[in-house]
């Protein structure tokens, strides 16, 4: 039975849902954002991740044993980016790799505990059996195992846009000098702990490398500014851009 702890985890994420929608929606049909509603997004993440964290890592301890366990869990890494932005200008881009998690995480609530409450089961598998779930909730199941990969994947390259966008917000004032920099440092952890990161960056480079800095007609000298950058990305990140999984990624499972 799902715990008062459970429902408040469903409910940031329902709360975070319900907001990004409304931003969302805001966006698409040319209107302008209201700042309230980031704020309540973000308010929604830092509640759900707060509770994941709390209950991985346990109660906070004042020793380095229990920062170092904090400092390379995924969940607090987002709780920290969560916060960041929540105190920050708005970057609506910045609501959408949160979305999609949270969007999985409600619908998978859903199918565990709120339709067995309130729709009727499914028939026994076998004569004399139990009853199954309810169909609805099968469909769903299928669904979000059919599509799990691809929205982790778009979260990937959504990171990377975000980084992009924020870099460029810098050098036009429209955002903190300070925010690409930990939106970097966020990044190098994604990238040593997520495939789909990965995957993601070697896509990038790729493309960056085949359709833009080696096209006809572009200066040599693009060539090599882009070889040193990948060059100072490597030096920073510890292994190549377009290479595989790094050491300590790969002893440490991944994503």
């Amino acid at each position: 039975m799902a715990t008062t702890q459970h429902y408040l985890w469903a409910a940031g994420h329902f709360v975070l849902l319900v907001s990004a929608l409304k931003i969302f929606l805001s966006v698409a049909t040319f209107g302008s954002p209201s700042p309230w509603w980031y704020k309540l997004s973000f308010t929604g993440a830092l509640l759900s991740y707060a509770i994941v964290c709390q209950k991985s890592l346990g109660p906070p301890q004042p020793n380095i044993a229990y920062l170092r366990k904090a400092i390379i869990d995924e969940n607090v890494q987002y709780f920290i980016l969560a916060f960041y932005w929540w105190t920050s200008k708005p970057v609506t881009l910045a609501l959408l790799p949160y979305a999609i998690f949270s969007l999985f995480h409600a619908l998978t609530f859903a199918r565990t505990t709120l339709m067995p409450q309130f729709l009727p089961p499914g028939p026994p598998a076998t004569a004399g059996g139990p009853p199954t779930p309810p169909p609805l909730a099968k469909k769903l199941q299928v669904w979000v195992k059919t599509n799990y990969d691809r929205a982790m994947s778009l979260v990937a390259y959504t990171e990377i846009i975000i980084f992009v966008r924020v870099l460029l917000g810098a050098v036009t004032f429209q955002n903190s000098l300070l925010t690409p920099l930990i939106y970097a440092h966020f990044l190098r952890q994604r990238f040593y702990q997520s495939a789909f990161t990965r995957h993601a960056l070697a896509t990038v480079d790729k493309n960056v490398d085949e359709k833009i800095v080696r096209r006809a007609g572009v200066p040599p000298v693009v060539g090599t500014m882009y070889e040193k950058a990948k060059g100072l990305i490597a030096g920073w990140t510890g292994t190549a851009l377009s290479g595989g999984a790094p050491a300590a990624a790969a002893a440490a499972g991944g994503r």
